[in-house]
């Protein structure tokens, strides 16, 4: 493992080895652990915050800056990252936040990482100092380039440094929990809630063996929350209340995964609502744990770290997997998304000498 201390250093290693794989702060081991014939980068040295401009809502920051470190440099200023980062309190930087496309419950109203990435600069496959996007938010023609960079697990380039915009932060939080017996009956709920005037921050389903809780989440104005809540436990026919203390560890404990367990594996699915029924009916034959997050966009399924079962329901399902957590394996599971040519073409373009992980 190297450990570069600048994009000097970095650039100067580039050669020492034939294949890279970058790793940040090590909070997602299943996508950090080299395959046969990759060589580890560390890049948490090249950490810290470049520019901060509260009065624009940006930061720039090297990609290996700690993604609490910039929460709570946001925090002074009544500002926040949205979608919500993820592993915040485990040691997650904002480069591993990219590379694994990784958002939290928040992503819901305003969206995923990809939706806050304003500009990237990365080494590419020929040792090449590259920059693309901008620092400031604005309408910008061509190519939406550091969009390709959210979610490519380093198959791309060594992310180096990262630009986001950020918003201000909600006054007060609380949620509304509300248990149905049965996942159609939390599915009706959910799309009810999709047609509703509500402003919603979060909206997650957690399955377990005789029950489907629902959770919404509601921010603002702290004064505003009491009649929201009332309107939305009316839409929904009744739910308890939690607020304060009780909100906030919830809803840490949903973006640190802390239900899954510390000695389980964790894959991240795309979906969408209507195809959760047919995969939980045989996730629970199989006995793995699940959340839905974002509205059913995404399911996080957890379970013991041989998931060979949870592969071939998933390509038989048509559905793609991302393992973040368990020890080294493959890291794709189910359809294998780099094989679409679209994909292939970027990584030739962007890493023609194959110098980075492959799927």
């Amino acid at each position: 493992m190297y450990r570069p201390a600048s994009i000097t250093d970095l650039q100067s290693l580039f050669r020492v080895a034939p294949r890279w794989l970058a790793r940040g702060g090590g909070t997602k081991p299943a996508l950090s652990a080299p395959a046969e014939g990759e060589t580890t980068l560390d890049l948490s040295g090249l950490a810290g915050v470049l520019e901060y401009n509260p009065g624009e809502f940006t930061f720039t920051a090297l990609a290996g800056t700690p993604v609490a470190d910039v929460q709570n440099l946001l925090a002074e200023h009544g500002q926040y990252l949205p979608f919500d980062p993820p592993l915040a309190t485990k040691g997650a930087t904002l480069g591993g936040t990219v590379a694994s496309g990784l958002s939290g419950p928040g992503r819901y109203r305003y969206g995923g990482v990809r939706d806050f990435i304003l500009g990237v600069q990365w080494v590419d496959g020929e040792g090449r100092l590259r920059r693309a996007g901008g620092k400031v938010v604005k309408n910008a023609a061509g190519f939406d380039l550091p969009k390709l960079f959210v979610g490519s697990c380093g198959q791309l380039g060594l992310l180096t440094e990262l630009t986001f915009k950020v918003f201000p932060k909600p006054q007060a939080y609380a949620t509304l929990r509300i248990e149905f017996h049965r996942l159609p009956q939390a599915l009706e709920a959910v799309y009810k809630l999709y047609g509703s005037q509500l402003d919603l921050e979060a909206l997650e389903m957690r399955p377990d063996v005789r029950s489907v809780s629902v959770y919404v989440r509601l921010g603002g104005l702290r004064e505003a929350l009491p009649a929201r809540l009332d309107r939305l436990a009316k839409l929904l026919g009744g739910g308890e209340i939690l607020e304060g203390g009780n909100d906030i560890l919830l809803w840490q404990g949903i973006r640190e995964f802390e239900w899954a367990g510390k000695e389980t594996a964790l894959v991240k699915v795309p979906l969408t609502p209507a195809r959760i029924p047919p995969l939980d009916a045989e996730l629970e034959k199989l006995n793995y744990m699940r959340r839905y997050s974002a509205g059913g966009q995404v399911a996080y399924i957890a379970g013991a770290d041989d998931m060979s079962d949870l592969h071939v329901l998933l390509a038989a399902q048509n559905l793609s997997g991302l393992k973040l957590l368990g020890s080294p394996g493959p890291r794709f599971l189910g359809v294998p998304r780099s094989h679409h040519a679209f994909a292939q073409r970027v990584k030739h373009a962007l890493d023609s000498a194959s110098k980075f992980a492959e799927a």
